[in-house]
């Protein structure tokens, strides 16, 4: 059986770790570099770190936090926000990262994934989509959820996988920052169209939060911001739980 990976998530602003409430009411929380080595000891399986307006102001992603985050964690990084290229792809895997996450760029050109899929391999590639719902429907929003695409989440996610996403980073906008659990539905919804891991993102409050995700079939990380941040939930305590109720987890 498959280990499950409890992935702490740093969105990051201008050099600093940030969180909000359904992608609004941003507050500061704490410099990348301290909050990366807190998580290597307390035993995080991996980290992703998303510079959060860089797709949204045209800009490419800072290279030199990615550089000093990656030289003082010994677990893998995922990183992402403004990579729209093969060559950006090169320059966050050269400064440290394990995984490129690709989002608004992603749906921009979706051969993107085919090109970096075919150079760097599948389990490089991230896909990561924000969902939210509109009349019903769930739908693909891109640059840090400011922007309805109208794509329907479930076909993105399922051509993102025949394109050679590696693995998909499923955030629900709807229940991100509330803390009353991930979005079951819209999970269980992807699984039944998709074979690689899935990473649910969005929603945790407490340890049942995750028992509960890790019982739909096919998602195999949860990710988290807050809770982790604010010490709600200790990585450690949640490990030991997790393992008490019968899920597999690197202890």
């Amino acid at each position: 059986m498959i280990s499950k990976r409890i992935i702490p998530c740093f969105d990051v602003r201008d050099g600093i770790v940030v969180k909000g409430l359904k992608f609004e009411n941003i507050k500061e929380i704490s410099e990348p570099v301290v909050l990366a080595k807190k998580y290597n000891e307390l035993g995080a399986d991996e980290l992703v770190f998303y510079d959060i307006t860089a797709s949204a102001e045209g800009r490419k992603l800072f290279t030199d936090v990615v550089e000093r985050v990656a030289t003082e964690v010994f677990i893998p990084l995922t990183v992402g926000g403004g990579i729209s290229t093969v060559e950006d792809f090169s320059r966050v895997l050269k400064a440290g990262a394990d995984k490129v996450s690709i989002n608004s760029s992603a749906v921009k050109n979706p051969e993107l994934i085919r090109e970096a899929s075919k150079k760097f391999g599948n389990q490089c590639v991230v896909l990561s989509i924000d969902v939210k719902r509109v009349d019903g429907q769930f739908r693909v929003f891109v640059k840090g959820g400011r922007e309805n695409t109208g794509l329907d989440a479930i076909e993105w996610a399922k051509r993102g996988e025949e394109l050679g996403a590696g693995e998909l980073v499923i955030n629900s906008m709807d229940t991100d920052g509330v803390k009353e659990g991930f979005d079951i539905e819209l999970l269980e919804a992807i699984s039944k169209v998709v074979s690689i891991p899935i990473i649910a993102s969005g929603g945790a409050g407490c340890i049942e939060d995750f028992i509960d995700v890790f019982k739909v079939e096919g998602v195999d990380a949860g990710l988290a911001a807050s809770i982790f941040h604010y010490g709600q939930v200790e990585i450690p305590e949640l490990k030991k739980k997790l393992a008490e109720s019968g899920i597999e987890m690197r202890l």
